[in-house]
């Protein structure tokens, strides 16, 4: 598969123990979804133990506990794994600047990076799918009127796992859509990026051109 199209990608969702790695947070969780040819074909779960406290507001908003924590791998060992799943891939996330900087802030704890690029569903969905009540993750797969019946996770809405492969359908969405309304298919992971930076009275003239 071609690694630089957009329907060639890892997406990817954390459960974090805060809003900033700079402020000392931590992940607690990753799940991860790889699309081949606009097919989900493998998936990546674990909890992480980051050696600290979650407070009682994250047990309540993940559903992950402290006591499930202290079982979990460390995160090291977590993100060394998820490494060699992301290895040659680029990545997407629904608020990619949240994620980006706790895979950044993680990764960089063991020495590792990735060669691929990022995208964000959420500023792309913001051009594609512009009458939208808003974009947030579940009130999206609501208006592209998406299967919310999960095939790999028992999760549900503010799980990683269950996350990533929503954001997942909903970017297959928005590829797809693109490909009903102006007939332009296999397009490159960079379009989308670029997409997403574009003003959203520029998004037709964009596409066309």
């Amino acid at each position: 598969m071609n690694a630089k199209r957009a329907d060639t990608i890892v997406v990817l969702d954390f459960e974090t123990s805060g809003l900033s790695p700079d402020m000392g947070e931590r992940a607690i969780e990753i799940g991860a979804v790889l699309i081949e040819g606009g097919e989900i074909t493998d998936s990546f779960q674990s909890l992480m133990n980051p050696g600290i406290r979650i407070s009682a507001f994250i047990e309540d908003y993940t559903g992950i506990s402290n006591a499930m924590l202290s079982k979990a791998a460390p995160c090291e060992e977590v993100m060394k794994r998820f490494n060699d799943f992301i290895a040659g891939h680029n990545l997407v996330a629904h608020n990619a600047s949240f994620d980006k900087r706790f895979l950044d802030a993680e990764l960089s704890r063991v020495s590792c990076s990735y060669p691929g690029d990022f995208a964000c569903s959420l500023l792309a969905s913001r051009r594609i799918f512009q009458d939208a009540p808003n974009h947030k993750l579940g009130t999206l797969v609501q208006y592209a009127n998406l299967d919310t019946v999960s095939s790999i996770s028992s999760g549900s809405f503010h799980r990683a796992l269950y996350d990533s492969e929503m954001t997942a359908k909903l970017w297959l969405a928005m590829l797809e859509d693109i490909g009903e309304r102006y007939g332009i298919y296999d397009l490159p992971f960079s379009f989308i990026q670029q997409l997403s930076k574009v003003p959203k009275k520029s998004v037709h003239k964009f596409i066309k051109d």
